[in-house]
């Protein structure tokens, strides 16, 4: 037997959110069997591996608690002689300001393949974001990039005297960077800009002089970010097409503004989107097209089941006798339909083994994975609820044998009630199960606390409960009373309301058509 060749594959992630990421390095992502990520790696990339690539996250956020460097180096050698295609993803480019020669010199010392792909690097691109060019014919020649980390090893002496700096890493330690700066004769006067969580939407830039900018930032939490000293700075306020309109030093609404995003419906709108952590971003862009930022908030762990044992025995009914055992398959959402012919395929079965049993689905999107799937459903209610699914049934449900692959805790009893009351036999299986993530992401927090987000949306009721549950898990005092004041709430439809009306005391926006793309019509309506 032949020995599949492992490689190993150093990817630059760039500085942000998934637009920035190279076409090789998303190419290479969708066919990852391991992957060990930095822990500044946007979630939006992360949607790009198969669902069965082993994901390992190894840290690497400053001031935190990361993964040594040797066992980092020697979980990419044990995946690689395993014979997988490991992504070793980094922020920003692999080579800059990282630890990509230790991991290389552990690979070769180990015979293991492996390439480098570059990425974007935050050095260069969070100052274009910021409207901050590096290098102009009369400001500046010439630009250093360097590192925040060990000042002592800097000869501030010559540091000072380069027209522009470029500093990474640099947001604990402003206070002697502006310090050693003034102190070997760099004017009081000097323009400066942190650019926080460049290329993100939830980017804010601070500008002023070395001599205010310490007091300016004194309360606010600096990391990650990109320092820019110079007087390049001074050009972001004729760049800026936003600075015409808005006027402020921050720029939490939209990191890479165009003409065209200027002219969408959502410009300057900030939507906090709440999610599946598995689930696509089909949402999020929907709501980008029209000009939004979007800061994604995942409110829902997807997992397998506590057994699959009713699964497996349901499959095996299928194909029990020459007659169809079920005559209707109900699937309720996407989980439902990923987890049930996931499954169906583990047990050496494929689509054939439906036979004649037809296909309900509640939902377009369900519907969509679905005809992924090389299916069609059979009936599809009108209203896109499941409330709707009894009353519009298309044939008579007495004696009618019903399989209903659904969430395994937490799912509503009135759908098999109702088709109960109307003569169905029902048979309950957990596909799936839906779970509270353990915390609220950083920048999810940070964007509430500074009051920037503009619209919450809601899908389901359980991401309203799931949401309400991580609120409620913060340290007192992380959050105001009243922080959902001048935030409109959007739920996808009546169930769902009932969850925000119950949990959050109000619902702003409930579209009429129970879609994603019926939510964002709603949304577009409130600010049209």
């Amino acid at each position: 037997m032949i020995r599949q060749k492992g490689k190993v594959y150093l990817v630059g992630a760039g500085l942000g959110e998934i637009a920035y990421l190279t076409l090789q390095a998303q190419g290479l992502l969708s066919q990852a069997e391991v992957l060990i990520y930095d822990a500044l790696v946007d979630d939006s990339i992360l949607t790009l591996i198969p669902a069965n690539c082993l994901k390992l996250e190894v840290g690497k956020r400053g001031g935190q608690p990361s993964t040594p460097q040797s066992e980092i180096n020697q979980l990419l050698v044990e995946y690689c002689l395993r014979g997988k295609q490991v992504i070793r993803l980094k922020g920003g480019d692999p080579f800059i300001f990282g630890r990509t020669t230790s991991e290389i010199q552990a690979l070769i010392e180990s015979q293991c393949d492996f390439e480098v792909i570059p990425g974007l690097s935050s050095a260069l691109a969070a100052p274009t974001l910021a409207y901050i060019p590096l290098t102009d014919p009369v400001m500046s020649r010439c630009f250093a990039v360097m590192t925040g980390h060990d000042l002592e090893a800097l000869d501030w002496q010559i540091v000072s005297q380069i027209e522009t700096l470029v500093i990474l890493m640099g947001g604990r330690n402003l206070g002697e960077i502006v310090h050693q700066l003034l102190r070997h004769e760099r004017l009081p006067k000097t323009p400066i800009a942190l650019i926080k969580s460049g290329g993100c939407p939830q980017q804010i830039v601070w500008v002023g002089t070395l001599n205010d900018i310490v007091e300016r930032t004194a309360n606010e939490s600096l990391s990650p970010c990109v320092i820019v000293v110079g007087e390049v700075v001074r050009l972001r306020d004729f760049l800026n097409p936003s600075q015409q309109s808005w006027g402020q030093d921050q720029l939490p609404k939209n990191s890479s503004l165009n003409l065209a995003t200027m002219n969408q419906p959502l410009f300057g709108k900030t939507i906090l989107v709440t999610r599946s952590a598995e689930q696509s971003s089909q949402f999020s862009e929907l709501l980008k097209e029209q000009g939004a930022t979007v800061i994604e908030m995942p409110a829902l762990v997807i997992t397998p089941p506590s057994s699959w044992e009713g699964l497996d025995q349901a499959i095996k009914q299928l194909e029990i006798t020459s007659e169809t055992f079920f005559d209707w398959l109900i699937l309720t959402s996407s989980n439902g339909v990923e987890y049930f012919f996931d499954r169906l395929m583990t047990l050496g079965k494929d689509i054939r083994s439906l036979g004649k049993t037809k296909i309900a689905v509640v939902g377009k999107k369900t519907a969509a994975s679905l005809q992924e799937r090389c299916l069609k459903p059979d009936f599809i209610p009108p209203d896109f609820v499941a409330d709707s699914l009894v009353e519009n049934f298309p044939e008579s449900l007495e004696g009618k044998r019903i399989l209903f692959p659904r969430v395994e805790t937490g799912g509503r009893e009135v759908l098999v009630q109702e088709l109960t009351a109307k003569g169905a036999t029902i048979v309950e299986v957990a596909a799936y199960e839906s779970g509270c993530p353990h915390n609220i992401p950083p920048e999810v927090l940070e964007a509430l606390q500074h009051k920037i987000i503009d619209v919450i949306t809601f899908a389901s009721s359980k991401t309203v409960k799931n949401f309400c549950q991580l609120i409620q898990s913060l340290p007192e005092q992380s959050l105001p009373p009243n922080y959902l004041d001048g935030i409109c709430i959007a739920s996808i439809g009546p169930q769902t309301s009932k969850s925000c009306q119950s949990l959050l005391g109000r619902v702003d926006v409930e579209p009429q058509e129970y879609t994603l793309e019926g939510l964002t019509q709603a949304i577009l309506n409130q600010y049209l």
